[in-house]
């Protein structure tokens, strides 16, 4: 009996505290990471993204975490958290620590930091070894002791849980999210795969995402070529934004595709029109690309071939570019050694 009264105690409060009134004041959520002006992320609220496997998720995250860690600009992600709240925890549920260690340099790279010296505004935890139930209280665990805190990112929220289709499980755990976030006043955002036979992100777990994030991201990869991710919204509270591309440097960190078009059509042509161009037309521009160096990465190559083509009146976009290195290199008019791509004016057209 006693117990009962009590527990009634304890929910009259909260039913009390949980009143709103007309004439309350409530403060707008702050908003901390943008996409072209649109806000994809606010404290108090938690975000995710999705995509396939080796869509480049992980990459693009740590594009996130940079702009966060620099409370700047690093691909299109800008952020702005407030001063008390500068602090970024990253939890990885699925790597080695070595593999968690690259991620980590990665985004300190991005940022623009020393990496002979600890970040002092980011944490990295990897909870690969532990249970769905541990790695959850690890994750509550520092949420509540870390001062200052910001942004949280959990990159693999599928481990959270045993069964990805359990609805209570599932419950359960988009239930922590909303509450960490709310009484931390803190951002999450969560990674999660994709169906491999359709869009939607997977399991029962994905479905309360889709239901309950402010922002749901996909990253996927190019249909014509394997090295561009795109990042659009295919959920999201405030104005969408103009989605954008990005691909893998020669650094091995990601860098905008400018020009890149979104308007492709399923008819259109995967290849480069072999009768577009004569013989003496791809030699003069093959010349003139490769006129400042004999051998280039691979995003150096599509800048050399963009200078290349247009010195002989064809200024083609991200896209054709793409379609056009790969007729070339079938072509052997240009060959790859390793890392490197060079002109063969031995070819045969």
């Amino acid at each position: 009996m006693m117990v009962g009264q009590a527990n009634n105690r304890e929910t009259t409060i909260l039913w009390q505290a949980s009143r709103l009134t007309l004439t309350g004041e409530y403060v707008v959520a702050p908003e901390i990471l943008r996409v072209h002006g649109s806000a994809i992320g606010t404290l108090g609220n938690f975000s995710a993204s999705i995509g396939k496997a080796k869509s480049k998720k992980t990459f693009n995250v740590s594009a996130i975490v940079a702009a966060a860690l620099k409370n700047g600009t690093v691909l299109q992600y800008a952020a702005e958290l407030p001063e008390n709240k500068r602090k970024i925890l990253y939890v990885d549920t699925e790597q080695s620590p070595y593999h968690c260690q690259k991620v980590m340099k990665r985004i300190v790279r991005m940022a623009g930091l020393p990496l002979d010296k600890e970040p002092e505004n980011l944490d990295f935890l990897a909870l690969r070894r532990h249970t769905p139930e541990i790695r959850i209280a690890i994750v509550e665990e520092a949420i509540y002791h870390t001062q200052d805190l910001g942004l949280v990112i959990i990159d693999g929220i599928r481990d959270m849980v045993y069964d990805i289709n359990s609805p209570g499980e599932s419950t359960k755990i988009i239930s922590k999210l909303m509450q960490w976030t709310d009484e931390r006043q803190i951002h999450i955002h969560t990674i999660l795969h994709q169906n491999k036979a359709d869009e939607n992100a997977r399991g029962h777990i994905g479905t309360e995402l889709n239901n309950k994030a402010e922002t749901v991201l996909e990253v996927a990869k190019d249909k014509f070529d394997g090295n561009i991710s795109t990042v659009q919204a295919v959920h999201i509270r405030a104005m969408d934004f103009q989605p954008f591309a990005f691909r893998i440097n020669d650094d091995a960190l990601p860098e905008l595709v400018e020009e890149y078009s979104f308007d492709k059509t399923k008819t259109e042509s995967r290849f480069f029109d072999y009768s577009e161009l004569k013989d003496g037309q791809h030699r003069q521009a093959l010349e003139a690309a490769f006129s400042e160096s004999g051998e280039y990465g691979y995003s150096d190559l599509v800048k050399a071939l963009k200078r290349g083509y247009t010195a002989i009146g064809c200024a083609y976009g991200e896209n054709r570019l793409v379609k056009l290195k790969t007729f070339l290199e079938n072509k052997r008019m240009i060959v790859k050694d390793g890392k490197k791509y060079r002109f063969n004016p031995e070819y045969h057209y």
